[in-house]
């Protein structure tokens, strides 16, 4: 192979190279980080939030113009789940405190040993008096689901004291107890000698939060068997039957809103809705770095395509000589080859580098996760196949010069 001779062609003119390579290197930098975004954030859009059929799940919240008492809004709590369960169609009925992916709920530290100073790490709660199991259909991994007598009403204006038992998911299990069981375990809202001991009666496989993120605590939730009310609005979680929901919804809240004697005022929202919105910036992001990702694609071989072309048409003349000379197409189009390879290699090692560097920046700064090698070794190898084909068109044509036209004004 001509290595020398080509080596010795770009030491003439380095500033074309140079500038190629360069492109090449920022352009494989940014591809594989941005690639890198892009497939975390999709894989965080694609978590399963542990609900058996989110498509057939959504919510109502109600809420009257009545200034009830507390007892009177405990009857009225009732008397709702219990309408709703009557609507055609309507597989499971819970009033719970939250939803997976609302963007609206409540959070609680949680620590293994009363003594600890500071917590373990932190919950996001559901409280409900019914079965959350039953009505998101989680799975249940590991011990049991609530009995009847551990389900209590608590008003919220008298005490702050909730039940003795919880359920927990597989995630907080293990971040609680490493490779322990769960069930059986005292775990402990808060820390210190106000810290509430509760024991863990049941583990489910997952259950998102209402807030989530790209890391594992998104699914560190726990289930408490408490009927709260006070507080004058209700939140009933709802799972219809399958290919239900939108009927279900329309009747549901026809059938609230008749029963009441005062008007109410009803909102229902889907859990489809909440994780459309709850990864919305999410999806553009995405959007918006492949199309910067595309687009430097295609600048970076417009780049190649535009100076293959142009020492093509520099070189004319010394193509014509070296093919009047004996040199055969093929030995022309491989010249041209093997010299925007060499080019495209120099700006993959320096991308690889730059790659790493940015992906330093970004964890140090932004806390996100290391770049895998295999983003760098694939956007090597996408690179590497771009800068050959970029540069066969104008090989080929200079391979097809004629001798005798390319030597016509020697």
């Amino acid at each position: 192979m001509e290595i020398r001779p080509i080596l010795s062609a770009l030491m003439r003119n380095k500033t074309g190279p140079i500038l190629v390579a360069l492109q090449v290197a920022l352009s494989l930098a940014i591809l594989t980080n941005a690639m890198h975004i892009v497939n975390e954030r999709r894989a965080a859009m694609a978590r399963p939030s542990g609900l058996s059929d989110e498509h057939a799940t959504f919510y109502i919240i109600a809420r009257t113009l009545n200034n009830d008492s507390a007892e009177q809004q405990l009857a009225s709590m009732k008397r709702e789940a219990d309408i709703l369960r009557a609507v055609p169609g309507v597989a499971s009925v819970a009033n719970v405190s939250q939803m997976p992916l609302s963007r609206s709920g409540s959070n609680n530290s949680v620590a293994v040993d009363r003594k600890q100073t500071r917590q373990t790490t932190s919950t996001s709660v559901f409280v409900s008096g019914d079965s959350v199991i039953d009505t998101f259909g989680l799975k249940l991994v590991e011990g049991r689901d609530f009995l009847p007598q551990e389900l209590v009403d608590v008003n919220q204006n008298e005490s702050n004291q909730y039940p003795h038992q919880v359920i927990i998911t597989k995630p907080l299990a293990e971040k609680l107890w490493p490779g322990a069981p769960a069930v059986g375990k005292t775990m402990y809202f808060g820390t210190g000698e106000d810290a509430q001991g509760v024991q863990v009666v049941g583990v489910v496989e997952r259950l998102q939060a209402a807030h989530v993120n790209l890391e594992e605590r998104s699914e560190y939730s726990t289930l408490v068997p408490a009927r709260v009310y006070g507080n004058p609005g209700n939140l009933y979680a709802i799972r219809a039957e399958a290919g239900q929901r939108d009927r279900v919804m329309k009747e549901a809240e026809a059938a609230l809103r008749k029963s009441s004697a005062s008007p109410m005022i009803l909102r229902l929202k889907t859990v489809d809705q909440d994780r459309k919105e709850l990864y919305r910036a999410d999806a553009a992001l995405s959007w918006m770095l492949v199309t910067v990702s595309v687009l430097l694609l295609l600048i970076t071989c417009s780049g190649i395509v535009g100076m293959a072309s142009l020492w093509v048409t520099q070189r004319r003349k010394q193509i014509g000589v070296r093919r009047a000379l004996g040199a055969r197409k093929m030995d022309i189009l491989r010249y041209f080859i093997t010299e925007n390879f060499m080019i495209t290699s120099a700006g993959v090692f320096g991308g690889v580098a730059l790659g790493l560097g940015l992906n330093h920046l970004l964890v140090s700064k932004l806390e996100m996760a290391r770049l895998p090698g295999g983003y760098l070794l694939g956007g090597a190898v996408v690179f590497w196949a771009l800068g050959v084909l970029a540069a066969y068109g104008p090989a080929w044509r200079a391979a097809s010069i004629s001798p005798a036209t390319a030597t016509r004004s020697v």
